[in-house]
């Protein structure tokens, strides 16, 4: 490991029996969950868990239907009125929103814009940053994350982990207090996995706050502060690295894990 375990600090995301629902189908049945400043959180689980659809909830891109999500103490998508919670307006949540990072499946950069425009876009349209402070900080990021020479590049240009990379650079130019990531390397070939895993480590060494759903065992044991087991729109088990995968408690648990290591 390169840097000590960062000391944990209060919480910054609370989830709170949240349910979600599409249709008849309830994806999740109650997910209760608290993540502390600094803390690096993996989720793991069958496909179709609830796994992806929790971990959007958290930024607002699924609506809940029961429970409530709050990041850094405020109240996300939602605000209280007579006892009761109801939808935000659209500005009030893309001002959440800035406090969030995500890193996605697939890349999402803009095809058209550099790598430095993809990372600059945001802080200028949303922040306000003039472009010289956003071209200057854009350029620490991508030299954060192994881009340094790739600045002028256009994504079609770049490989899947580099596209990721970028990606990974556009999100904390925003600054967040919480980093997402949904399986940010299952699109990837298996050759450039490791490139993106080890920006992602580092950052966890650095004490970025992350809830990150993965497959990838690897990373779990050597990034997480706590690893979560999802299972049936339920969390059924939590704990460290070392105990969860040594030491599993639950049989669904057990048997999952079996079956992948």
């Amino acid at each position: 490991m390169s840097a000590a375990a960062p000391v944990l600090g209060d919480v910054i995301m609370q989830a709170t029996d949240v349910e979600k629902r599409f249709g008849r189908l309830q994806v999740l049945k109650g997910v209760s969950l608290d993540v502390r400043q600094k803390e690096t959180v993996c989720i793991i689980g069958p496909s179709g868990s609830g796994k992806t659809t929790f971990i959007r909830c958290i930024n607002h891109l699924e609506k809940i239907d029961g429970g409530r999500i709050e990041v850094n103490g405020h109240l996300i998508g939602y605000r209280e009125r007579n006892g009761k919670l109801v939808e935000d307006t659209e500005r009030s949540i893309a001002r959440q929103r800035t406090q969030i990072g995500m890193v996605f499946q697939r890349f999402n950069l803009f095809p058209h814009m550099t790598a430095l425009q993809n990372v600059t876009e945001a802080p200028i349209r949303v922040l306000g940053v003039n472009k010289k402070q956003a071209a200057e900080e854009a350029e620490l990021l991508l030299t954060r994350v192994g881009l340094g020479d790739k600045c002028g590049t256009y994504p079609g240009k770049l490989s899947g982990g580099q596209q990721q990379r970028v990606a990974i650079a556009r999100a904390l130019a925003m600054k967040p207090a919480l980093m997402l990531f949904d399986e940010p390397t299952s699109a990837l070939d298996p050759e450039v996995i490791g490139e993106v895993l080890a920006v992602m480590e580092e950052l966890a060494h650095e004490g970025m706050t992350m809830i990150v759903v993965t497959h990838e065992m690897g990373f779990a044991r050597e990034a997480a502060d706590r690893v979560v087991m999802m299972d049936d729109g339920q969390i059924i088990e939590v704990g460290p690295p070392q105990h969860f995968f040594e030491a599993p408690e639950h049989n669904r648990t057990k048997q999952f894990l079996s079956k992948i290591l």
